[in-house]
């Protein structure tokens, strides 16, 4: 219908005959040749063609003191996508992660003060999105999430025109241990999110995340601070975007402690929720004064 020659969207009107005049008004992108063709429905069907970028994507890892597991992290990364450029977000660390991860390849993006793991991943974000990428997949600097799933992620994005897609490690067995409280906290997140998201999220948690360009938009400019998964699925659907789950496996942490414990865990719900909330109570406001106005 439409010659395709550069790495962008195109939107593609294939429909009853019509003035390209008529249609104008709908028209995203760049002006392009338009061949109408026979159709059965009477209204124009929008058909969104989607092109894979030539641009590798950036692998983005936030770390806090992760000295002990951050170089087998990124060596392991660059293994399975060695043109990929691996950044770590360093968080005001006061150990050695930082300069290993130089040493293994990664280049380093260290934080003044520690602003906790939200201002890291926005930080990682910004960066990606000012370098022109269109691509980044997060993953944790503990060695729990497997490089070699990265390509998954990345494949079902492309396949699904989605702009975001998480490695759930409950949409199938793996063998994954996780403790009672956090388990239960999951089930609840879940929960209360279906109504919100209008789809079920089975591991609303996870920090493996694969994002395009138009999410790494949206959350360069706005993205939680303290515990940002579940509220940043909140800000993805009010911006109209489409996510999705692939099953991944989940490994134990290499190194080191969980910032959530059983004990905080309880804060961990009660500051979350509240951050959803607020999030629903400032898109609706803004949906009733627009629909005033």
């Amino acid at each position: 219908v439409v010659s395709l020659s550069d790495e962008q969207d195109r939107v593609v009107y294939i429909g009853p005959s019509q003035s390209p005049r008529s249609l104008r008004g709908r028209r995203r992108g760049p002006r392009l040749p338009v061949r109408f063709e026979s159709w059965p429905r009477p209204r124009p069907v929008v058909v969104r063609l989607k092109l894979m970028s030539t641009k590798p994507p950036l692998i983005l890892i936030p770390a806090y003191n992760e000295e002990a597991s951050i170089a087998a992290v990124v060596e392991a990364v660059r293994g399975i996508l060695p043109a990929s450029p691996v950044v770590v977000v360093d968080d005001g660390s006061w150990d050695r992660t930082a300069p290993r991860a130089r040493d293994a390849g990664a280049e380093v993006l260290r934080l003044p003060h520690h602003l906790g793991l939200g201002g890291a991943v926005q930080m990682g974000y910004r960066f990606a999105f000012e370098k022109g990428y269109d691509q980044v997949v997060r993953i944790d600097a503990d060695g729990q999430h497997n490089p070699k799933e990265i390509p998954l992620l990345l494949s079902t994005m492309a396949a699904g025109d989605y702009d975001v897609v998480t490695g759930s490690r409950f949409l199938r067995p793996n063998g994954y241990e996780i403790h009672i409280i956090r388990r239960l906290g999951g089930l609840i997140f879940s929960w209360l999110l279906y109504p919100i998201l209008k789809q079920r999220i089975t591991d609303p948690t996870s920090g493996f995340i694969a994002v395009n360009r138009r999410a790494l938009e949206v959350c360069s400019l706005s993205f939680p601070l303290e515990y940002p998964e579940i509220e940043t699925l909140v800000v993805l659907k009010r911006n109209a975007l489409r996510f999705c789950e692939v099953p991944t496996k989940m490994f134990p942490r290499q190194a080191g402690t969980s910032s959530i414990t059983a004990w905080n865990a309880v804060y961990y719900m009660v500051r979350v929720l509240l951050g959803v909330f607020v999030n629903v109570i400032k898109y609706e406001r803004r949906f009733h004064v627009r629909r005033k106005s």
